[in-house]
């Protein structure tokens, strides 16, 4: 039977069999999980805390961050946010959300705790030992009063809620059904063809919607297991590969080129690696950091497409033997997945337009934004604001987020075609294209690059290269040499507003 709320993908998992695992802990099997979880639905209403109601979560990433995402989705909302907000983001999430409660680690310094206590947010602090199996936790603080919904969260109630990242305007309220989140997680494992043998080494951050659903909850929906790490640390993954032993593991793009760059320093690790495959999502992996990856680890990489609207995964490059296809994120892998025209009519198979979706994993609508849910759905499609297109073998690729195309005076520039041109120039280890303002043209074409270890080239010898590859309207006019191109909290690299943050005008 199909699991459509938490508590039904938790029941699945054997009881002996592991199902979360941390460095320097003793594991958590599945029927000390399904224990937790009941535990937890009981704690929460015993505090006042039922179906709906909103818990925002403040915990350092690892076992604890899990376990506590999945056990209280299991009777309440859950509302993970970064820890290393400042007060004031803290302020305006907490109110935004309209929190009935934060849980914390006990002993937190965090600011969301003084201004939860401002805005009269109830604060619970969660507590546990390094003895506890990865992942156990008891909440210490005082009831509410009585839950007006008690009892397990049914499918139709919503199980996650996350902001959009907000580049260009204001964060919007994503509310994720249990049948969302669960039907994800489903499309996940059907993909990897996951099964209880397998675990997740898990490297993402838990307040994003890739380490929670990809990571985490597809795991437990195939009865699998997750190694639960303190965050991504490129110094420290190849301990965790000989630790946790994992048969997969899921990354953003910039952690892959990291973990490629030590690979070489710690051989014996990835020798010893025995991964089935690897997967990569939440921004575009260039073909030559798959190239790198596959070399490294001789194992297949799987480039997946994905949202917080979605619940995550849209499309998906499929396990061998079926072909994965450098530069493409892959067939549709659990949604419709349709390419649309600007005034609402689907495009054949070749044509570039907007990507649509539909699915039970699509949420059925930002919160409370008229506007925006105006805008983003259309005759049951959800917009998705990516510019792609099907090869006729059905395989989408990205040419862009539609406000990440550069408009050079008119002329239309996929910042994704000239990142991978510029990779291939030997001395760059990373690229990435963006619109910097210009007068008379509107935008014009600029590129950070991160050149390679002990390797060298100026800005001229690298739009010299490009002019060789590129149609000179697409060859950045501004070429930025950086140690390090800065990333969003969960390691992507942003286009949008990185002129601005490089103090590139006009």
């Amino acid at each position: 039977m199909t699991a459509s709320t938490v508590s039904e993908i938790l029941a699945r998992g054997a009881d002996d069999a592991p199902a979360i695992l941390a460095p320097d802990r003793p594991t958590m099997t599945y029927k000390g999980f399904r224990t937790l979880a009941t535990t937890t639905v009981a704690r929460l209403n015993a505090l006042g805390i039922g179906r709906n109601d909103r818990v925002a979560i403040v915990l350092p990433n690892g076992p604890e961050m899990a376990a506590c995402f999945v056990a209280v989705a299991a009777g309440a909302t859950t509302a993970p946010l970064n820890a290393a907000y400042r007060a004031d983001e803290f302020r305006f999430y907490l109110e935004d959300l309209k929190a009935k409660a934060l849980f914390v680690e006990r002993g937190s310094e965090s600011p969301a705790i003084a201004v939860a206590r401002e805005m009269g947010v109830a604060i619970y602090e969660l507590a546990w030992q390094a003895s506890n199996a990865a992942g156990g936790f008891m909440i210490d603080g005082l009831s509410q009063g009585k839950a007006a919904q008690p009892g397990p969260a049914q499918k139709d109630d919503i199980a996650l809620v996350l902001h959009t990242s907000g580049t260009t305007s204001r964060p919007k309220i994503v509310p994720l059904s249990q049948t969302n989140i669960c039907a994800s997680a489903r499309h996940i494992g059907e993909t990897l063809a996951l099964t209880a043998g397998d675990r997740c080494l898990n490297i993402m951050p838990l307040f994003h919607i890739h380490g929670l659903i990809a990571a985490v909850l597809s795991s437990l929906a195939a009865g699998a297991s997750v190694y639960c790490t303190p965050g991504f640390n490129a110094l420290r993954v190849f301990a965790w590969l000989d630790d946790a032993k994992p048969s997969w593991y899921t990354a953003v793009p910039t952690m892959h080129q990291a973990i490629v760059a030590r690979a070489e320093r710690n051989k014996e690790s990835v020798a010893r690696a025995k991964l089935r495959f690897i997967r990569s999502s939440s921004s575009s992996l260039p073909p030559q950091v798959m190239a790198e990856l596959e070399a490294t680890f001789g194992a297949p990489v799987v480039e997946s497409y994905g949202m917080t609207e979605a619940a995550h995964q849209m499309a998906s490059n499929p396990l061998p033997p079926r072909a994965r296809k450098p530069g493409a994120v892959g067939i549709a892998a659990g949604p419709e997945v349709a390419i649309m025209d600007e005034g609402g009519k689907l495009l054949p198979r070749g044509a570039i337009g907007e990507i649509v979706i539909r699915g039970p994993n699509v949420t059925k609508g930002y919160e409370a934004n008229h506007k925006a849910n105006a805008e983003a759905f259309i005759d049951g499609w959800f917009r998705t604001g990516d510019q792609g297109s099907f090869d006729a073998d059905g395989y989408l690729s990205l040419t862009g987020r539609l406000k990440e195309i550069i408009n050079r005076g008119g002329e239309k520039i996929s910042p994704t075609e000239v990142d991978e041109v510029l990779l291939d120039h030997p001395a760059i280890a990373q690229a990435v294209t963006f619109a910097v303002p210009h007068d008379k043209l509107g935008e014009e074409v600029g590129a950070a690059i991160v050149l390679r270890e002990g390797k060298q080239a100026s800005e001229q010898e690298i739009r010299s290269y490009a002019a060789t590859r590129l149609a000179d309207f697409k060859v950045p006019r501004r070429v930025v040499i950086l140690d390090e191109i800065p990333k969003g909290a969960t390691g992507k690299l942003q286009r949008i507003g990185l002129a601005e943050k490089l103090g590139l005008g006009t």
